[in-house]
């Protein structure tokens, strides 16, 4: 039997972005009925998968499984919960022994934290939060067709699914080693602690990574993306250093939060190779994942690499192609038998 994993994160598109710029509200009502559109539409197909639901305290499981189609059986996954990002790398490393694909609705953050479990799984990750780089602005009911078709083999997954890059960031500081990674960028800025997490400050950037640029994304690939596209699977990445753009040869106009518009100066920009470091040296700053602060680091070499070892990101268009060009949508005779 297939199995198809939803995992709904309670917390996405309800940082202070959506009070200090244009980020879009996803309260947890709008994540129940998405995840009720997903669930039809993993019924396209004529022997759907199973589902395995990530549980939650925000109402979001129970909404799936009390709403799902009546030809779907869906549990809750069994796990403890503890309101963390952690709920959802555990749910992700279950879903890698157990899935055929996953759903993800969330932001890149949450996204990232699926990536990080759920090794070679085909992955449609669904924007439903704050910074939405990665995941696509897909109708739930589409996500979910779509991963019926992979999870079913309706659709070839190796056809209709494209690896991601993400960033392995390593810092060695006064405190020793620590680790970080991100999917679309690794962003380092020019302050002592986290504190708000989210990044919303564009003159405090000093610099960073991307696995992917274009002007449309949000934040540090919007930068590098405005000198020089680098699609989502092309290998590599971009290291860009920033300064003053009252200083620097040349600037750019960037979209770096939600709503949120600036002149960036660009000191410098390296396109990377796979594996291939990026070094910064720095004194007292912070360093963050795909538009998250995340590590406090001091008088520290932090070195960025990109590599070949992200998700495996489903087309839901090529997909859904696919699942046509297989007859899994077309149904013979007439539907009075099936009633």
């Amino acid at each position: 039997m297939t199995r198809v994993g939803l995992i709904a994160n309670p917390a996405a598109g309800r940082d202070i972005r959506r009070l200090t710029g244009g980020a879009s509200v996803v309260d947890n009502y709008a994540k129940r009925r998405v995840a009720e559109c997903v669930l039809e539409g993993l019924a396209v197909v004529a022997e759907p998968p199973d589902v395995a639901v990530m549980p939650d305290r925000s109402g979001i499981a129970d909404h799936a499984v009390s709403e799902a189609p009546d030809d779907l059986a869906v549990e809750r996954v069994e796990m403890t919960v503890e309101e963390s990002a952690a709920d959802t790398r555990r749910a992700a490393a279950r879903f890698r022994e157990s899935a055929d694909a996953v759903v993800v609705l969330g932001g890149d953050g949450t996204t990232r934290d699926v990536a990080l479990e759920i090794g070679d799984v085909p992955l449609v990750s669904v924007s439903t939060g704050t910074n939405n780089v990665v995941p696509t602005p897909v109708d739930g009911t589409v996500a979910g067709a779509a991963a019926a078709a992979v999870a079913t083999g309706a659709a070839d997954a190796d056809a209709v699914t494209d690896r991601h890059g993400r960033i392995d960031v390593r810092a060695d500081d006064v405190n020793g080693e620590k680790r970080l990674t991100g999917l679309a960028a690794v962003e380092i800025t020019d302050r002592s602690f986290v504190g708000t997490r989210a990044v919303i400050d564009p003159s405090e950037l000093i610099g960073g990574v991307v696995s992917r640029a274009h002007p449309s994304d949000i934040g540090l690939g919007s930068v590098a993306g405005c000198l020089e596209p680098l699609a989502p699977d092309a290998p590599g990445g971009v290291a860009l250093r920033l300064d003053d753009p009252e200083v620097t040869a040349r600037s750019v106009s960037a979209i770096v939060a939600p709503g949120m518009t600036a002149t960036i100066g660009v000191a410098e920009r390296d396109r990377l190779e796979w594996d291939e470091p990026a070094t910064f040296d720095v004194s007292d700053v912070v360093v963050g994942a795909d538009g998250e602060r995340e590590l406090e680091v001091v008088d520290a070499t932090v070195e960025m690499t990109p590599t070949a070892d992200g998700p495996r990101l489903v087309d839901a268009d090529a997909a859904l192609g696919a699942a046509v060009e297989a007859g899994a949508l077309v149904r013979d005779g007439p539907l009075l038998e099936e009633r």
